[in-house]
């Protein structure tokens, strides 16, 4: 079966390393605090203005004056700390995050991606995630592999506005791991999740991908 997205939270969370300072973006990226494995020590920084976040709170111990960039509430550490916007992005354009984990709408088979707006859809602001495609050292997208019309999100070309271009180092999907690493041009089909086959995801991808 395929992943469910806390599961694909959890394969990320694998990606992480001992003193990894990491932004998670909105959607899906969030739920990776849950899953930080014990005893390893990973900083969470935020670009609305903290470093150091929490997991989620339980229900009924939220504080509604500590959220994070998409507005759900969080908890502190001991060493968390909280800042002002331009202290956040220096920390971001200044190339001293890790790495970032980034929701998508669509991704390309070059590292393109696109995940900050819809045309004709209303757009609050893009966030920072331009900035953090473009300072944050490794960058990972974590998304569906398909549409709710079952359409791929995993593209040859990106149709929707970038966010980036050439930046995105892994996919996870529900389907399986991608990777890009070590100097590949092209994504190679690293790990599948549970009881995916090889032609389900040749089948629900539009991105030439390797599969060997």
């Amino acid at each position: 079966m395929a992943w469910t997205r806390d599961e694909m939270a959890a394969r990320a969370a694998q990606e992480l390393e001992d003193g990894f300072y990491v932004n998670l973006g909105i959607g899906i990226p969030t739920l990776v605090a849950n899953h930080i494995p014990d005893g390893m020590d990973v900083t969470l920084q935020s670009e609305n203005g903290m470093l150091g976040m929490g997991p989620f709170p339980y229900a009924g111990e939220e504080d509604a004056d500590l959220i994070n960039a998409g507005k759900q509430t969080i908890t502190t550490l001991p060493k968390s700390s909280f800042f002002d916007s331009a202290t956040s992005f220096a920390m971001i354009r200044g190339g001293h995050i890790d790495l970032s984990i980034l929701g998508a709408m669509e991704v390309a088979e070059n590292g393109d991606i696109a995940n900050w707006m819809i045309p004709g859809k209303m757009v609050k602001g893009m966030g920072g995630a331009m900035d953090l495609v473009a300072g944050v050292k490794r960058c990972i997208a974590l998304f569906d592999h398909t549409n709710k019309r079952g359409e791929s999100k995993f593209l040859k070309e990106c149709t929707l506005p970038l966010t980036g271009k050439n930046c995105i180092h892994m996919v996870i999907t529900d389907l399986g791991v991608f990777d890009r690493g070590h100097g590949q041009k092209r994504f190679r089909l690293r790990e599948l999740a549970p009881d995916v086959i090889v032609d389900e995801v040749k089948s629900k991808t539009e991105a030439d991908i390797v599969f060997e």
